[in-house]
């Protein structure tokens, strides 16, 4: 089920709780921009600060707003199985399309741990797409392939976001599963390298901010119109690295805010603004690619 580009999107928060009105907004101009599908509570979601109930809001104000026009994929992942478990049934519950099942971070299970942590999601959401989330960078272990294959077997169990910018990695799960695992890329930046090596498709963090471009690109790739991709490629390179100047979402949240209006550039400590440098950086960046950045956010 899973192809095509998916956009992370932001949690927007004002003076400290969720803004539901900003964020149904906001998954307007995704759908709009013509996503596959949005992923509420993931890593750009700020979800490792949301608590369970916000969470649950978040996704179900997500649902709401989509209204079948795209997936909702759901972050339900965390380092405490238990809890992600009822997470995926109230997701699954509320309407989510399937769930992302981010690695467990500060715990550092063996493959084994992450085998079981997955089987134990999947088991309790019969029937309900899961996508794995593997970011070592984030969490401190990574799916091994071998182990990748093993949860292919499991129901449900279909797809895997790789945000390692791995292209070996890539290549090894796609010889290890074949049709069994569908990939997606977990950087921009890495996108159109795994697409050729057989990814389906991105959960991107630029198309908060550039939705119609990410579109474009995946279109002309899908077309088989490979000079054009490269081209859409390469014009946005400099903001898929600016994006990461600052740690994600810090600089995506600044750009939203002050591109649409739509929402604060509001983290969740410990979360910070993006210091003076980095905004000064990404306008540059913004100007170049005709991006138009009014100071909505102040």
């Amino acid at each position: 089920m899973f192809s095509g580009v998916y956009t992370a999107i932001i949690t927007p928060f004002r003076d400290g709780e969720v803004d539901h009105a900003a964020l149904a907004a906001l998954v307007e101009r995704q759908v709009a921009g013509g996503v596959a599908g949005v992923v509420p509570c993931g890593t750009t979601g700020e979800s490792a600060t949301l608590s369970e109930k916000e969470k649950q809001a978040v996704i179900a104000t997500t649902v709401e707003a989509v209204a079948g026009r795209c997936q909702v994929i759901a972050g339900v992942g965390s380092n405490d199985t238990g809890a992600s478990a009822r997470l995926a049934r109230v997701a699954r519950e509320l309407g989510a399309d399937g769930g992302m099942v981010v690695m467990p971070y500060y715990n550092k299970p063996t493959q084994d741990g992450m085998y079981h942590h997955v089987r134990a999601i999947a088991e309790a959401t019969p029937d309900w797409p899961i996508l794995l989330y593997n970011v070592p960078g984030r969490t401190g272990v990574s799916l091994a392939p071998e182990t990748v294959s093993r949860l292919a077997d499991l129901p449900g169990v279909g797809a895997i976001k790789d945000a390692t910018c791995d292209m070996e990695y890539a290549g090894r799960v796609a010889v290890l599963c074949g049709p069994r695992m569908t990939l997606l890329s977990g950087q921009d930046g890495a996108a159109l390298p795994l697409w050729a090596i057989g990814g389906r498709g991105v959960v991107s963090v630029a198309s908060n901010l550039v939705p119609e471009r990410m579109v474009a690109l995946w279109t002309a790739f899908a077309n088989g119109d490979l000079e054009k991709a490269r081209a859409l490629h390469l014009a946005l390179v400099p903001l898929f690295g600016g994006l990461f100047i600052e740690t994600n979402p810090g600089p995506v949240k600044h750009l939203v805010a002050r591109h649409t209006g739509l929402c604060t550039g509001e983290l969740r400590l410990p979360m910070v603004p993006v210091g003076a440098g980095t905004a000064a950086r990404l306008k540059a960046i913004c100007a170049d690619l005709g991006i138009d950045l009014a100071d909505h956010d102040g």
